[in-house]
């Protein structure tokens, strides 16, 4: 593969977080990209890679067989040379030995191993390892009920995901497989500019280790708070679950909740249980978290509207999508997307929220 002009970022700039890191690795091993990022995780203490970070840059590596260099626990410079396109229908596997977010391997992972130049080919495989319900990091709740259904929906990727072991906090110890089907590519943009009324909403308050009371006072509490802010009783199923303990390691409690609309949106929020923390106050937080998602009135909530660039940057043509105030993350993300692709990106901000327009690059693999 011919060498291209290598990248350089700082990883400083805007959120100055993981998120940079891998929007930016993912689209250099897509694109055939070198990159060299410095000051790396520069506005977070400590500063630099942690364990899960180094995991996701190795998985990474292995896909498209980069030269890595500076892959090292709180390092804060990173060398990443792809020598060849990714190389889907294989399987790989991730585990940073620690309670590491599954989740954030994930995200930096997936982009690479969805196109292929032939459809036709078998799935790739992800094993990965670590902490499902890890804080500072989407839940594996709500990567399975709201991330891949959006990009299945939306993009056509058949992904499917199995939760083999829940890990909590500080061991880790959990497992997710995922398969990813490739597609020819290009990705279809994406039009999102009405949500629709709330059809439904569904949740999962979890405990581990711990008693199953504490799930149920979770429960009851989001209900109560999203009953209060006008919806229907009647559209709520909110599940309570306490984990056997051969399908955890660890103890952990948290709740996720997700409400679904009329025309097909999917808007969530969440907490993770805490110590000292009641457990009716997490439920709260869960459920105050997804009304203001629901009051700002756009399309996908804080969460998936980072996650979302990345793939509306290598998709063809315009896509429009309402959004509720546009956080750090994605400014950033977007900001990455720009310095690697020819996407382009507008913003239309007011003041409940934004519109965000992509012209997509139009990636597909070749040969």
């Amino acid at each position: 593969m011919a060498s291209a002009e290598c990248i350089h970022l700082d990883g400083s700039v805007l959120e100055g977080g993981g998120q940079l890191l891998r929007i930016a690795v993912a689209l250099s091993a897509l694109l055939s990209k070198p990159i060299a990022i410095d000051n790396i995780r520069s506005n977070r203490k400590p500063p630099g890679l942690k364990l899960q970070h180094a995991a996701g840059l190795q998985l990474v590596a292995e896909i498209c067989s980069a030269r890595l260099d500076g892959c090292a626990t709180g390092s804060t410079s990173i060398v990443f040379h792809p020598t060849t396109k990714p190389q889907v229908s294989r399987c790989y596997t991730a585990d940073p030995g620690t309670a590491g977010s599954i989740t954030l391997m994930l995200q930096v992972s997936l982009p690479c191993l969805i196109f292929s130049p032939d459809s036709a080919v078998s799935p790739s495989g992800l094993i990965l390892r670590g902490g499902t319900n890890a804080d500072q990091a989407p839940q594996v709740d709500y990567t399975q009920h709201v991330f891949l259904p959006f990009i299945r929906r939306h993009f056509g990727v058949q992904l499917s995901l199995n939760i083999v072991k829940r890990g909590y906090y500080p061991k880790g110890g959990g497992e997710v497989h995922v398969s990813v089907p490739p597609v020819r590519g290009p990705l279809p943009a994406v039009t999102l500019i009405e949500r629709g009324p709330v059809k439904a909403v569904f949740g999962r308050s979890y405990v581990a280790g711990l008693p199953k009371d504490l799930a149920e006072s979770m429960r009851k509490a989001a209900t109560s708070v999203l009953v209060e802010s006008g919806l229907d009783a009647g559209i709520i199923n909110i599940d309570a679950v306490r984990e056997k303990p051969t399908n955890a390691v660890g103890s952990g409690s948290g709740i996720v909740l997700w409400a679904e609309t009329e025309d097909g949106s999917v808007i969530a929020g969440s907490a993770s249980g805490r110590k000292g923390t009641e457990p009716a106050q997490v439920g709260r937080d869960a459920a105050r978290e997804l009304v203001s998602n629901l009051a700002h009135g756009g399309c996908v909530d804080e969460y998936m509207q980072d996650q979302m660039i990345i793939f509306l940057a290598l998709a063809h043509g315009r896509s429009r999508v309402k959004t509720g105030p546009l956080t750090l993350h994605t400014r950033t993300a977007i900001w990455v997307a720009e310095q690697f692709s020819e996407a382009r990106f507008r913003v239309e901000e007011s003041e409940k929220g934004a519109v965000i327009e992509c012209e997509g690059c139009g990636y597909t693999p070749v040969d």
